[in-house]
Formats: structure tokens, C-alpha cells, sequence
């Protein structure tokens, strides 16, 4: 049963404060972890975690403050559960960011945190619901409002988040299935089986494939479809309901395929970047950036970043398999983006982000464009490309000005040739020459990355670089990982870890800019 928790409001008679000399109770007020209590703990709204608990009369719920305060502290000082355990329980400060009043009171256990972190992530794959994007979403609105922070101008960036996952080989992802399927097979299946699965059983994948040699590797892959062929077509009926056999069917179908009742391996040209990497990951994709390998997931982030601005919030943040294009991750935002931020005018992208799509939904946004980074090489000479006010279009060139006509699926501009064979940049120019005129097709998609391209040029000098700043945002996400990679597996425990690390980040840019103008925080 969902019970709200509003116990830290009520000033207990024999709170830590109040043990504490007049100085020492001054300084826990002037802490960080007081303000995180204040502009953190005091705004987590609570009802959005009540649908995890029954209607019904019932056990309440431990303080869900206190839990999501906790992880979002575990997460900012980088803590593993023993020592988050321990500050808890010992450390004043640590217990003031959670807004526990006394020294004795423990509202929960870490079994608890746990039930209650896998709480939320199977709500979230049975609804699509995000708990902590909810947290997030509500806490940055309040933020924006209170600091009257501008929300305007906005920029964007992604960040490779590499799974927590073993590196696996073709061929050792293969043995490692087989152990695993192996494990979970019943006594009376080990003893049918067991000359089926020695050769792959007997030591840990791994210490399997390092006794190979490189030109060994083809014939164990014919071999090894054979014991999966068999899997398939034995034992597979009968453990069709485990986990671990919905996996095999998939690194199965992915791997081999049967050809007039024979069982081949697929070539590694027919392998795209979608298939398994790891059993413990069932959505972490494969992708090369940069001359570099990754396993796992995208994450993108969306920040205000208007130059009036006394401090810089993140708006929106989100997670994508890490073999999608940018532009085409980005582009699922753009609506979400203007329904919480519905001021946003101007959005700073580079190349990567980028694509015909974008620049419709953008024009539908009322959003401009600012490329930091042009893909392609510039025309040799230019066709500027105008709107004439109604549903057409004027183009110039160096030495004419025409209106274009809407042909069948194409807009065309028509240049007079006695003009044009006067003109220096004749040959130079990519019209289509005819008897009387030079032609130019274009459609309104041209318009618009022109457009798109042309938009640096036309805004303040001042904001032609804004978009630059967002490498710190992505860096502080990144040193939240370890050798840039996450401490969990699976797309939605790195959902989850995004929106904390958000939360705190702009918990962060909040405080420091407190401190430095001194400023008392008034809206708990």
C-alpha cells in the first residue's frame, strides 16, 4: 500500500540538529548535503511511484523519498551498496541529504532498496514507463521556473555508453550459451546429454578458446552447429519456457541457418551489428567510432544554453541502441522536447545529427537549426533558395533572380542562357543546360538543409560557438562510468542510470552557482 512520507517535515523534539553545538548545526545547514535535501529530497514527488504498490490495505511502502534519494546519492559519490549502507548508518550528513530527523531512525534495508529498484525496472517493461524520467521531467520543470532559466536555446550531444559486458568472440559467445543451457538442464537430461556437451562443459568458455589456434576457428564453428542443431531439435521442446532458451533461439537463428535439412554457419557478411554480444545483454548492439569498439547502448542529452542565462539545466535526456544514426535517435525527441520546454526556438546540433526527417520536424516545431558542423563540400557556385511568401520559391544566382514552378515532383528554376553565357562561373555551374535556358531542380527538402546550413550565418556572432560547451555535459556522465563503461547491463538499467546522473548534474550546476552568489535556497 503507497503511504506518502512527510515525517521530515514535522521538527523532531530530539532531532540531529539539535545535538549538534550552534556551529556545527550552522555548518550542516550551509552543506551541499542539506541543499540536497532541500532542492532534491523535498521535491521528489512521491504519487509518481504510488502505481508500484496495491491499492488494497496493506504493508505501506518504505519512504520513497528517502529510497530514490539514496540511489540518486549513491550515484553521485560513486558508492557501492556496503558503503552506502554504512553512510547511512553513520554519516550525519549522509542521513540529512535523506532527510532522516534522528539518529536511530533507518527507514530501510538494502534488500529493500533492491525490491524496490527492481520494482521500477519491471513496471518499466511492463508499461514503458520510466518512474525516474518522471522525477527528472518534474524536478528540472521546477528548476527551470524557479531560476527562471531560459529554455529558448537548447544544444545536443551523445555519449557512448558501453555495457558492463565480457568482450565475447563469434565463437565463445557460441561455447558460453552452451554452458549456460548447460547449467540449467535437469540430472536426468545431464546424464543423456552429457557427450553432446563435454567438449564445451568441462572448463569456462574462455579457457575453451584460448587453447585454439586462429586456423582451428572455422572447423570448431562447423562443429559446434551440429551440437545446436541438436539442442533444437531435443531439448529445446522441453525447456522452451526458461530464459536461457529464448536467448539460444535467438543466437540460433542469428548464427546458423538450415539449407535442405543441413545446418550451415552464416557468414560473418550476413552478421550485422544487431546481433547478441553478450547473454547478459540482450539489447546492448555493436558499433566502431572513431577507430574504437562499443558494446551497448547511445545516450543522448538535451541543455539549455542561452548566453542569459545565470546557470545551464539539462531539459531532456534519452537511451538508443548504439548502431542508430544520431540524426535518427534525435528526431524521436524533437516532440517530447518541445512538450516540456514549449519556449524552445533554436536547438544547436553538429553534422551527426542532421537528416531530411529532422529538418521537417523541425519546420513543423517552429524550431531553427544551427549545424556547428557542415557535412559535404560547398557549391562552386551558389543557388540561394527563397520562400516567395506563399507555397513557392525564388532562386538567385550570382547574376539572376528567377521564380521556380512546381513541376511534377520537383520545383524548377529557369535561368535565361543569354545571361548566363555572359557569366564567369559558366562552366563551372551545375544547371542543366538547353536551347534557351539553364535549368535548376530542387526540391523542398533542398530548401530546407540550405536553410538549415544557412542559419549559422544569421544569428549573433556570440552564439555561433554555444553548442561547443555541451563536451563538459557529456564528460560528466562519462566520469560517472568506470573506463567509460557502466557498472549495469540492459537498455532500461541504463535508462535508469542516465536520469539519475541527470538529476545530480543539474543538482550540481544548482548548488555552485548557490554558493558562489550566496544565495539562500527559498523554494524547498
Amino acid at each position: 500500500m503507497f503511504r506518502k512520507n512527510t515525517s521530515h517535515a514535522q521538527e523532531n523534539l530530539f532531532s540531529m540538529s539539535d545535538l549538534l553545538s550552534p556551529k556545527l548545526a550552522k555548518e550542516l545547514r550551509e552543506s551541499e548535503e542539506y541543499k540536497f535535501y532541500e532542492l532534491i529530497f523535498c521535491n521528489i514527488k512521491e504519487e509518481d511511484f504510488a502505481e508500484l504498490y496495491s491499492e488494497k490495505d496493506s504493508r505501506p511502502n518504505a519512504p520513497i523519498n528517502c529510497m530514490v534519494s539514496a540511489l540518486l546519492y549513491q550515484n553521485k559519490r560513486m558508492l557501492s551498496y556496503d558503503q552506502l549502507r554504512n553512510q547511512i548508518k553513520f554519516n550525519l550528513l549522509v542521513r540529512t541529504a535523506i532527510g532522516l530527523q534522528t539518529l536511530d531512525e533507518i527507514p530501510f534495508s538494502i534488500t529493500t532498496l533492491f525490491n524496490f529498484q527492481n520494482r521500477v525496472i519491471s513496471h518499466y517493461v511492463k508499461t514503458g514507463n520510466n518512474l525516474f524520467e518522471k522525477s527528472f521531467d518534474h524536478l528540472t520543470e521546477g528548476q527551470l521556473e524557479e531560476l527562471k532559466i531560459k529554455a529558448d536555446i537548447q544544444r545536443s550531444d551523445s555519449l557512448q555508453a558501453a555495457s558492463n559486458i565480457r568482450k565475447y568472440t563469434r565463437l565463445q559467445l557460441l561455447t558460453e550459451m552452451l554452458v549456460r543451457i548447460w547449467r540449467i538442464l535437469s540430472d536426468e537430461d545431464k546424464e543423456r546429454y552429457e557427450k553432446l556437451f563435454e567438449r564445451y562443459t568441462r572448463k569456462t568458455s574462455g579457457q575453451y578458446i584460448y587453447k585454439l589456434r586462429p586456423d582451428e576457428i572455422e572447423g570448431e564453428l562447423e562443429e559446434i552447429s551440429k551440437v545446436y542443431y541438436e539442442i533444437s531439435e531435443k531439448i529445446l521442446p522441453a525447456y522452451r519456457d526458461k530464459e536461457i532458451f529464448r536467448v539460444f533461439e535467438r543466437v540460433y537463428a542469428e548464427n546458423f541457418r538450415i539449407t535442405s535439412e543441413k545446418i550451415e554457419v552464416r557468414p560473418s557478411s550476413e552478421m550485422t551489428s544487431n546481433v547478441l554480444q553478450s547473454p547478459d545483454d540482450l539489447k546492448a548492439t555493436y558499433r566502431e567510432k572513431q577507430g574504437k569498439e562499443y558494446r551497448g547502448q547511445t545516450i543522448n542529452v538535451f541543455e539549455t544554453c542561452n548566453p542569459e542565462n545565470v546557470v545551464d539545466l539539462l531539459t531532456d535526456i534519452s537511451v538508443h541502441a548504439n548502431n542508430v544514426e544520431d540524426s535518427t535517435a534525435i528526431s524521436k525527441r524533437f516532440d517530447k522536447l518541445k512538450e516540456k520546454t514549449p519556449e524552445i526556438e533554436e536547438i544547436h546540433i553538429d553534422g551527426a545529427f542532421t537528416s531530411v526527417d529532422n529538418d521537417k520536424i523541425c519546420e513543423r516545431l517552429k524550431i531553427i537549426q544551427v549545424q556547428s558542423a557542415i557535412k559535404g563540400t560547398a557549391a562552386e557556385v551558389p543557388m540561394k533558395i527563397e520562400p516567395d511568401g506563399e507555397d513557392g520559391y525564388y532562386v538567385s544566382c550570382p547574376c539572376q533572380r528567377v521564380h521556380a514552378e512546381l513541376a511534377k515532383k520537383r520545383y524548377k528554376a529557369e535561368f535565361s542562357l543569354e545571361v548566363c553565357s555572359k557569366c564567369p562561373l559558366a562552366e563551372k555551374c551545375k544547371t542543366l543546360k538547353f536551347k534557351e535556358v539553364r535549368t535548376h531542380y530542387f526540391t523542398k527538402e533542398n530548401y530546407l538543409r540550405q536553410l538549415r546550413i544557412a542559419n549559422r550565418e544569421l544569428i549573433p556572432v556570440e552564439r555561433r560557438t554555444l553548442r561547443s560547451n555541451v563536451e563538459a555535459t557529456v564528460y560528466e556522465f562519462i566520469r560517472k562510468m568506470i573506463n567509460k563503461k557502466l557498472k549495469v547491463r540492459g537498455a532500461v538499467k541504463t535508462e535508469i542510470f542516465a536520469f539519475i546522473t541527470g538529476i545530480n548534474i543539474n543538482f550540481g550546476r544548482i548548488y555552485r552557482y548557490l554558493v558562489k552568489q550566496d544565495i539562500k535556497c527559498e523554494y524547498a
